[in-house]
């Protein structure tokens, strides 16, 4: 039996106001609340809903043999609630079918897994939290933030009681592997890894963004092809594509609507591939051998697949060691403002602005980045973090006073 898993991220992080320094101290507010809906209500309208729509008639319509997986965010899902809860409603409508699975991730789309353990692992169960509210799903098959993951990473997601990740297949960890097989983590070999399959994963992309040009031919029959010429003894292939890449489909007219139907209806009928869900494929498959990943990786850079896009320069690692610089104080902070303004702020987003890399293609950078620089996004963050940690410091100071204040009572009394 030879198996497919055609896997979807979904993330919308809450785009920040130009904040000054003289801001500093005089406003605790951080977000472009108007762009952020106009953002999050014109995709919804453009491709989140007509696309979810074309995917639920697909599931309807192959009751059982058609099967997705979604791995959306906990910032994601809160832009939804706040300015497109329909969006919400049809991914639920889309889990009643029984054909989709829900990822576990972090809530902030955030590198806690890099940066703290116990942020890490709160965010995870916070995600798994909303997921289950709102899907009737508890995630058993993990995927990090951009496909980040190392041996210690995979370590922790096995102690929260992950039975598999989903990685990239990147080539310099594979080596002479392929990515085809179900492999697990050489310290917790409870944990399974399904890697991504890098070339096919491409080509569903390319097919989601020039959907009216390839429409039912074209990037399918090619997709075919490369798949019936895959080795029989290699049983699994993983996909996992960007969602926003249909958006750029939809925006071009309905070819999207053809190649979704085609792409699903030629891997039933014109290969030996039945699709499974992750968690399916975890179940159905054992590992052939462990695969050492000392160092972490991602889906990041097209050659490296390494961090270099979050963390690449000295901007983005002063941004980090500041944010994080303040992970004791979150623990014994109880207020909701602060605690929302740390789930948002971590979102890698933020730090993915600071990038030089991102500025060196100016024609994608424009289209998606407010700002003219990195060191402008890098001022811009820093000085809502000066906020931050301002507010936080006397949010924690007070809690303490308070403590102490109670403490000295007791003993008057006693």
């Amino acid at each position: 039996m030879k198996s497919i898993s055609l896997s979807f991220q979904v993330h919308q992080s809450f785009q920040l106001k130009r904040y000054r320094f003289f801001d500093v101290g005089n406003d605790s507010y951080y977000y472009d609340d108007f762009e952020n809906e106009r953002k999050v209500r014109l995709a919804a309208k453009k491709f989140y809903l007509p696309t979810n729509e074309i995917l639920i008639g697909l599931l309807k319509k192959y009751s059982g043999r058609f099967k997705i997986a979604f791995s959306i965010s906990g910032i994601a899902l809160d832009q939804f609630y706040l300015y497109a809860p329909e969006v919400i409603e049809s991914f639920q409508r889309m889990a009643d079918t029984g054909g989709v699975e829900f990822f576990g991730e972090t809530y902030s789309y955030s590198l806690a897994s890099l940066f703290n353990k116990d942020e890490f692992i709160r965010q995870s169960k916070a995600h798994v939290q909303k997921i289950e509210k709102l899907f009737n799903q508890t995630p058993i098959v993990y995927k990090n933030t951009e496909l980040i993951y190392s041996d210690a990473i995979g370590e922790m997601v096995a102690q929260m009681g992950f039975k598999a990740i989903l990685t990239e297949g990147a080539k310099h960890i594979l080596r002479w592997r392929s990515p085809n097989y179900l492999y697990h983590n050489p310290k917790s070999p409870e944990l399974y890894l399904l890697l991504k399959n890098n070339r096919l994963s491409e080509d569903v992309a390319l097919g989601f963004a020039n959907a009216d040009r390839f429409g039912c031919s074209g990037i399918s029959n090619n997709f075919i092809s490369i798949l019936n010429n895959i080795p029989l003894q290699e049983p699994i292939v993983n996909l996992f594509v960007d969602y926003k890449f249909a958006g750029k489909g939809q925006n071009k007219g309905n070819g999207i609507n053809k190649f979704l139907k085609s792409l699903s209806s030629s891997i039933m009928e014109m290969t030996d591939y039945k699709f499974m869900t992750p968690s399916e494929i975890s179940d159905n498959y054992l590992p052939v051998s462990e695969i050492p990943i000392p160092e972490p990786i991602s889906r990041g850079s097209r050659e490296e697949r390494d961090l270099s896009a979050w963390v690449g320069n000295e901007l983005q690692q002063e941004a980090l060691k500041k944010l994080y610089s303040v992970n004791d104080k979150i623990e014994n902070c109880h207020n909701s403002d602060l605690l929302r303004d740390w789930q948002y702020l971590q979102s890698l987003d933020h730090l993915y602005f600071m990038s030089s890399k991102f500025f060196s293609n100016r024609e994608v950078a424009s289209l998606t980045n407010p700002y003219n620089s990195p060191y402008e996004a890098f001022m811009n963050y820093m000085n809502i973090l000066d906020d931050f940690v301002n507010r936080l410091n006397h949010a924690v100071r007070k809690t303490m006073r308070r403590f102490i204040y109670s403490k000295s009572k007791e003993l008057v009394k006693g």
